[in-house]
């Protein structure tokens, strides 16, 4: 029997957590994570502030501490340096020991003196979010308490326990093992689900790492980003004020040669275009793998699949029993050594650094001839994609 102010049916109880939960989420994605991580989108001091006070009532996080971390993900993802990366530590580590890999590096103190630039650092922050950031969950599990009597507890419970659930594990563990991927990044990441609502949006988590800064997380036509909707609610009540947002790929017909705006395209778009030269090559690639195996050349076990997971990593991204299987396969066909060799290749281009525009576009054409001249019909049919991007 309940005892609080508020008398609810159970239903009423099970609505009310979700909402105070999804209001964390939200506080996650949009001010921690799209705002003050990655700077994609300024928020109305009114609404930062609120998002502030509630992860403090509802999580105990500070904000300098889980941009830090966030950050350096980024910037050391899938290596030993990566704060919880499930492919150095185990998904059983991330998904279930998530929240104390972050307690852990908060207490590295490179890595917020490093990572930390731009977070808040006023008063407020010093004196009560920082240096009592647990009070702020006691202090909510008396709300709680007052609200809905003893059941409160329960509802406290559910609130403490959902961003180490959802973010901490299902996103920084899952987010990185298991799922599909939009684009052909150098990590990891993967897309989850398709329609990011219960963890607003972040399920989406392969486009955010392909487009870091972007404020939408969404890029397919069948995904829907709830976290993007909600700023662009903000936006119209000139409450918050879109930055930067994923660019999207625009198509034309085939020009005669690559140019520079060709190039500048296909730069900006590499993750797409690499994920589209996967693609390209899947049926031709399966087919000779299947021809192999046939002819008893190649382990039964092995299929596409394991050279499309090979053709989307870096050959020092690979581990030695996948090197030296690759290696074995190439070796038996010069047909599947022809389209590794073409999309290091093609990687290498916008991986060039110092190389001028010109030398650049002149790579990039020539890339394009031996390709047509290669004798293989889906590399041919590449070249003329790739002088299709606007």
């Amino acid at each position: 029997m309940q005892s609080g102010l508020l008398d609810l049916p159970w239903w009423g109880l099970v609505l009310v957590t979700l909402g105070l939960t999804h209001v964390t989420i939200a506080a996650v994605t949009i001010y921690l994570h799209r705002s003050q991580a990655h700077r994609s989108v300024d928020l109305h001091p009114v609404v930062s502030h609120f998002f502030r006070f509630w992860l403090w009532l509802t999580s105990g996080m500070v904000t300098r501490e889980w941009v830090s971390i966030h950050r350096k993900h980024h910037a050391k993802c899938e290596t030993p340096e990566d704060p919880h990366s499930p492919q150095t530590r185990g998904l059983k580590k991330v998904f279930w020991e998530g929240s104390e890999l972050y307690r852990a590096e908060a207490k590295v103190a490179e890595t917020l003196e490093k990572y930390s630039h731009g977070t808040p650092d006023d008063w407020v922050e010093r004196n009560v979010y920082s240096r009592h950031s647990a009070k702020g969950i006691f202090l909510m599990m008396a709300i709680d308490l007052a609200l809905f009597g003893p059941i409160g507890l329960t509802i406290w419970a559910v609130q403490m326990a959902w961003i180490p659930i959802t973010a901490a594990g299902i996103i920084n563990g899952v987010g990185h093992y298991w799922g599909y991927r939009n684009f052909a990044c150098e990590d990891a990441s993967t897309n989850i689900l398709p329609w990011g609502i219960l963890i607003g949006g972040e399920e989406l988590h392969n486009n955010h790492h392909a487009y870091g800064t972007s404020a939408r997380l969404s890029n397919k036509w069948y995904e829907f980003d709830i976290g993007w909707l909600y700023i662009k609610l903000m936006s119209y009540a000139g409450l918050a004020t879109v930055r930067k947002v994923a660019p999207t790929v625009k198509w034309q017909a085939p020009k005669p040669l690559c140019d520079l705006d060709t190039l500048q395209a296909i730069i900006t778009h590499r993750y797409d275009v690499m994920s589209r030269f996967v693609k390209s090559v899947r049926a031709e690639s399966a087919a000779e793998i299947a021809k192999l195996r046939a002819g008893a050349n190649l382990p039964q076990n092995w299929n596409f699949d394991s050279f499309r997971r090979w053709l989307h990593k870096e050959p020092a991204e690979l581990a030695a029993d996948d090197r030296a299987a690759l290696d074995t396969l190439l070796g038996r066909s010069e047909r599947l050594q022809t389209v590794y060799r073409m999309r290091q290749e093609l990687a290498a281009i916008w991986g060039r650094s110092t190389a001028s525009r010109e030398q650049l576009l002149e790579q990039l054409q020539a890339w394009c001839k031996r390709a047509e001249e290669s004798g293989i019909q889906s590399l041919r049919d590449f070249s003329v994609r790739l002088r299709c991007y606007a």
